[in-house]
């Protein structure tokens, strides 16, 4: 590893603090460095607050020591006026003379811009350190502006002979597959997307809140199937604790506090309809939970970018059988009884 993936790694690890909280801003991570030794260091922490760059420039206690060092970022710094001013201008002003950016930034905004501007001031500047590690990082933020869509993540879990359900079901109550490890995982993950989806079936027998109540964090925007409005106010994610959006091809339906309601047609461009409605909705991220048919639709219509498939220790003499997928098995992770698997869809140039 270089002394430059060194620190860029570092940025990466720092901007992971932010995952959850900086929507719709990206996660970045910056340290500076000097004599080889980093002297400041920070990350973008919410929407409207201070940037890394600004966070790390702030840290170092010896201001004199920036006009000698090298700045680290793990996206390019901005260079417009928007909550906060620009970043570039706080470099230009410290007279920081080296700056080592892990990838581009590919917001209208920014785009090029801010490399742009430091290298017509004559900074010396390096772009594409660990690029591919920088994308991962911010795999929502770029998929929404490059895409022009939400970062699509499928997750279900099986038992060990392939099944999601049980045929019949004598309580309406989600029956576990998963131990308790997973479902705190899976709660965890709630608090990192901005939407959770899930079809009218799934509600209907299962009743779900969709919130992250076993993990601290903020909940997801709720997103809703219901074709001919049968979730009635009985239902858990009616009852206005979070945002929550009904898609609908019944017209009957007023907004109401924390509920949305958006017509769509339900039709053979349903996946298509729902994805075009959460990107109006600027939603970079979106976890689909179910049921079978919701899963299969979008996995036959080629839009995942990643599932996050269990395998828990439950079984059924019969059941629903799983979706059928194909992709990249990234990471394989054992939860005591549990087992996870992380499957990427790459389509030959990673996420673009």
């Amino acid at each position: 590893m270089t002394k430059h993936e060194f620190y860029i790694q570092r940025c990466i690890a720092l901007a992971k603090n932010g995952l959850g909280t900086t929507y719709p801003n990206p996660l970045v991570g910056s340290v500076i460095v000097y004599n080889d030794r980093i002297i400041g260091e920070g990350w973008h922490q919410k929407a409207g607050a201070a940037h890394a760059e600004v966070n790390a420039i702030n840290s170092v206690k010896d201001k004199h020591l920036l006009k000698k060092a090298t700045l680290y970022v793990s996206l390019e710094p901005c260079s417009h006026f928007g909550k906060t001013p620009p970043c570039c201008d706080l470099i230009l002003a410290h007279d920081i003379p080296n700056i080592v950016i892990g990838t581009m930034d590919p917001f209208a905004k920014v785009a090029g811009a801010g490399i742009k501007k430091l290298i017509e001031k004559g900074k010396n500047v390096t772009v594409g350190v660990l690029e591919e590690a920088c994308f991962e990082l911010n795999k929502r933020f770029f998929t929404f502006h490059i895409k022009k869509r939400p970062f699509i993540i499928l997750k279900w879990a099986a038992t060990p002979s392939g099944f999601i359900a049980p045929l019949t079901k004598e309580k309406q109550e989600p029956v576990w597959i998963s131990n308790s490890l997973s479902r705190q995982l899976v709660h965890k993950w709630r608090t990192e997307e901005q939407a959770i989806l899930v079809g009218t079936t799934t509600i209907l027998e299962d009743n779900p809140k969709l919130n992250a109540r076993d993990y601290y964090g903020n909940n997801p925007t709720r997103v809703c199937l219901d074709k001919s409005g049968k979730i009635s106010t009985y239902y858990a994610v009616k009852d206005n604790s979070q945002s929550t959006i009904f898609i609908t091809a019944d017209k009957k339906f007023k907004n109401t506090v924390n509920c949305i309601y958006e017509n769509c047609i339900f039709d053979e461009n349903l996946v298509e309809n729902v994805i075009s409605i959460l990107y109006q909705h600027e939603m970079q991220s979106v976890i689909i939970e179910g049921g079978l048919r919701t899963l299969t639709g979008f996995i036959a219509q080629d839009l995942w970018d990643e599932a996050r498939i269990f395998t828990g220790s439950v079984d059924f003499e019969k059941g629903i059988a799983a979706p059928k997928i194909s992709g990249k098995v990234t990471e394989t992770i054992q939860l005591d009884t549990d087992e996870l698997k992380i499957i990427k869809n790459y389509d030959g140039n990673n996420y673009f």
